[in-house]
C-alpha cells in the first residue's frame, strides 16, 4: 500500500505498531423468509482492514457498488480484504473504505469469520502526512482512535454515514 500511495512505510507501519486485532464469528441460520430479514446491516468497518474467511462459501456477503447491491460469490480457500473507515481516512480517501451488508440463505447456513485489524487506542487518525499538499488537503479532521470508536459505536450501523462525520466541511 505505501508503494501504490508513494508514502514512507514508516507512515503506516508506526500507526499500527502495537496496534489492536479482534476476531468475530458469524453464524446465520437457514430463514424460510430471508427476504423479510437482513443478516447484518448496511456499514462500513470502523477499524483500518479487516480479513473475512466465508468458511462454508456460502452467499450472502454483499457490496453497495454504484447504488445497487452487488452479491460476492464465496470462493475456496480466498479471502475477503476490506478497507475500513480508518484506512479510508489515513490514505486521505485515496482507499475508500466500502459499505457491506449480510444477507440470510432460505436452505443453508452461512458461516464467516472476521478479524479486524486496528491501530492503537492512543493514536491519532488522520491523513497521512506526506498526502496532504499544497495541491491536495486534507479531507478529513484528526481524531483519536477512541475517541472514533466511541462516536462510530454510539450511532446506530447505518452505512457509511459516521465517516461523514470526520470530513472537512468545504465552505
Amino acid at each position: 500500500m505505501t508503494k501504490a500511495l508513494k508514502i514512507q512505510p514508516s507512515e503506516l507501519v508506526d500507526f499500527f505498531e502495537d496496534g489492536g486485532q479482534a476476531m468475530r464469528m458469524n453464524y446465520y441460520p437457514p430463514c424460510p423468509q430471508p427476504e423479510q430479514v437482513i443478516g447484518l446491516n448496511p456499514h462500513s468497518d470502523a477499524g483500518a482492514l479487516t480479513i473475512l474467511l466465508q468458511v462454508n462459501e456460502m452467499e450472502g456477503l454483499q457490496i453497495r457498488k454504484d447504488g445497487m447491491w452487488i452479491p460476492i460469490k464465496p470462493l475456496k480457500d480466498a479471502y475477503v480484504i476490506n478497507i475500513g473507515d480508518m484506512l479510508e481516512i489515513m490514505t486521505n480517501g485515496i482507499y475508500r473504505s466500502i459499505e457491506h451488508r449480510a444477507t440470510i440463505n432460505s436452505e443453508k447456513e452461512r458461516i464467516s469469520i472476521a478479524a479486524f485489524h486496528s491501530p492503537r487506542l492512543d493514536a491519532i487518525i488522520g491523513p497521512a502526512p506526506s498526502l496532504v499538499t499544497p495541491k491536495s488537503s486534507a479531507v478529513f479532521n484528526n481524531i483519536s482512535v477512541q475517541d472514533f470508536y466511541k462516536g462510530y459505536f454510539s450511532r446506530q450501523l447505518e452505512g457509511k454515514s459516521y465517516i461523514d462525520v470526520m470530513r472537512i466541511q468545504n465552505e
